[in-house]
């Protein structure tokens, strides 16, 4: 590990610059979901605990360099301050000066980084602008970690460098997961499209014992195998590509578990009326929607001998039942494996955690990535800028 954490700093007397993702949900002037403030509380409390003053750099939606008042993170401020149980000051336009007038124990948030045409440029002027205003540099924002801005890579090359707790913790998890994980490994990665993950397929199948498709991807390789899925989602055009994958998984020696069974309707809609069959007998008018039981059965024989699971993508389509079943069988029993120590478990990607909140089993996973872009590029084997700068050997 050649990033350093909070504790191996000193931070008494200092500015400390953290960057942080507070990019949060909000309508009529409130926000709606407080879940990305609440996970920087322990990197802020960490800093104050050791004499810093906390310094905030952080963007709020896509205002392209330009300022957009309502874009302005001021609207955070009552639930930062809420969440941190004390005051927070906010500052539009920063300097040196300003802050050192603050008492050492205040909290600052500085306005919107992106309202500044340099930040997603990562424009050096900018960087050494964000650099005079601290004495040390803290990355807490994993979710931003996959971009070359300014105040996540620039910075960070400019004042000591070191990862806040959120980071920390994903990228243990993540080291965890497919840096040095315990084997047998599995991933399961669903979605629609086979074009979207080509990269993180071609790097997991180098990586894991077994690659479990799911979802209107694995209609694209039961359809390259030569099955008929009939009105399914898939990509027909991918079917040269879903066969390399499955060329280079064999050579690499990964399982790529395809559905055994699948759950066929003539209709997308919920309740509507369905069979399981064996993916052979779907209908010229049938539409896949999900895994069958005996797909199921088969991955939670995987998960029993597994030591670590990656998630990234639903089995199937799970926001309309009776078309979660498979996902919800699959991560009740991943869920019960990591409860029983059995299992590491790292899920990652909007649909997955909405997946695992709907079957109620993401808090018993070891660990979830709110992150999004950057665990998909982490998980496809790509370096990801805002951690590189961190690693000052």
């Amino acid at each position: 590990m050649a990033w350093k954490t909070l504790d191996e700093m000193e931070l008494d007397g200092k500015r400390v610059l953290v960057r942080v993702d507070i990019n949060v949900p909000v309508e009529n002037g409130n926000v709606t979901d407080t879940t990305r403030i609440d996970r920087i509380v322990p990197t802020i409390k960490d800093i104050l605990a050791k004499g810093g003053t906390p310094i905030m750099l952080a963007h709020f939606g896509r205002p392209k360099g330009q300022v957009v008042p309502e874009m302005s993170l001021k609207i955070t401020v009552p639930a930062l301050e809420k969440a941190l149980g004390t005051d927070v000051t906010f500052v539009e336009k920063p300097s040196r000066a300003d802050i050192d007038a603050l008492p050492q124990d205040a909290v600052v948030l500085v306005e919107n980084t992106r309202f500044a045409a340099g930040e997603e440029k990562n424009d050096p002027e900018m960087a050494k602008f964000l650099a005079s205003l601290g004495d040390v540099y803290v990355n807490d924002a994993f979710s931003a970690a996959h971009r070359a801005h300014a105040s996540t890579e620039g910075v960070a090359k400019l004042l000591p460098p070191c990862a806040g707790r959120l980071m920390q913790e994903e990228l243990e998890a993540l080291d965890k997961a497919l840096g040095n994980p315990a084997r047998p490994v599995v991933a399961i990665v669903g979605g629609a499209k086979v074009s979207t993950k080509l990269d993180l397929l071609g790097n997991l199948v180098g990586k894991v014992d077994h690659l479990v498709i799911g979802g209107g991807m694995a209609n694209t390789f039961l359809a390259a195998q030569g099955i008929n899925v009939g009105k399914s989602l898939c990509e027909h055009d991918l079917a040269d590509t879903a066969r390399e994958i499955l060329s280079k998984a064999e050579a690499a020696g990964c399982e790529i578990v395809l559905p055994r069974d699948v759950v066929v309707a003539k209709e997308f809609k919920a309740g509507a009326e369905n069979d399981t069959v064996v993916p052979e007998s779907v209908a010229d008018d049938g539409m896949i929607l999900d895994a069958g039981p005996e797909t199921v059965a088969y991955i939670s024989g995987i998960f029993d001998n597994a030591k670590t699971l990656i998630w990234n993508g639903p089995l199937g389509a799970f926001e309309i039942e009776p078309f979660d079943a498979a996902t919800n069988a699959a991560a009740k029993k991943a869920a019960e494996a990591t409860k029983a120590g059995t299992l590491v478990s790292v899920a990652g990607g909007g649909d997955t955690v909405a997946a695992l909140n709907k079957a109620g089993a993401a808090e018993d996973f070891t660990y979830i990535s709110t992150a999004g872009g950057a665990f998909l590029e982490w998980m496809e084997g790509k370096e990801l800028p805002g951690v590189k700068a961190l690693n000052q050997e």
